[in-house]
């Protein structure tokens, strides 16, 4: 298992790169979720036989479900950072708001019907979460009891709107709920802005 150190390190290392005018595509950064991730990797003991569906943010991912570091860099690189896949490690990634919850909940549907090894973990945001096509896919893996987790990390913020402003609720809807049987909802502060460097990088 990687470290925190690792995972930052790397993040510093892309975020290095794009400074410098070297990938030609957008970056989604992250900090200050590293232990988090981590503790949930260890708790599930997250293997070769999961799943891990992401959005825009998910260099951390693919590191702790064993994309070899300089393979991720490349990917990277060649401009493929908000819509990493490495099928071969399971790994499926999009830069679409909601597009993958639809698809971990069918996938989790087709593990548990073909008595299949593995499970499915859906990573996404505060807002992403707030979604209706979130509550859907939620609500259709506890009915059906599918071997799936979404992970909730809520850095309070979509892009620079306040989560809790734009709904006019201090705390996310499924919090309190049954649903919170297939959900893992943990908060976070960013220490890079949303996309980018939070200044101008010329090509």
């Amino acid at each position: 298992m990687l470290t925190q150190e690792d995972l930052i390190q790397f993040e510093n290392e892309i975020a290095g790169a794009f400074a410098k005018g070297l990938i030609k595509a957008p970056v989604h950064l992250r900090a200050g979720r590293e232990a988090e991730l981590i503790r949930l990797f260890q708790k599930y003991n997250i293997g070769p036989d999961d799943h891990i569906l992401g959005h825009w943010d998910s260099h951390e991912l693919c590191l702790l479900k064993g994309v070899p570091p300089d393979v991720l860099k490349q990917a990277i690189l060649d401009g493929r950072s908000i819509a990493l896949c490495f099928p071969e490690y399971r790994i499926y990634c999009s830069g679409i708001v909601g597009s993958l919850m639809g698809v971990a909940t069918g996938l989790a549907w087709a593990i548990k019907a073909r008595g299949e090894r593995g499970r499915v973990f859906l990573f996404c945001g505060d807002m992403s979460s707030e979604t209706g096509i979130f509550h859907e896919a939620v609500k259709y893996a506890v009915n059906f009891d599918l071997p799936a987790v979404f992970v909730v990390s809520d850095n309070g913020l979509s892009v620079m709107t306040d989560t809790r402003a734009a709904w006019g609720s201090r705390e996310p809807w499924f919090l309190g709920t049954r649903f919170v049987a297939k959900i893992e909802y943990f908060r976070y502060k960013n220490g890079w802005p949303h996309s980018g460097l939070g200044k101008l990088v010329k090509f």
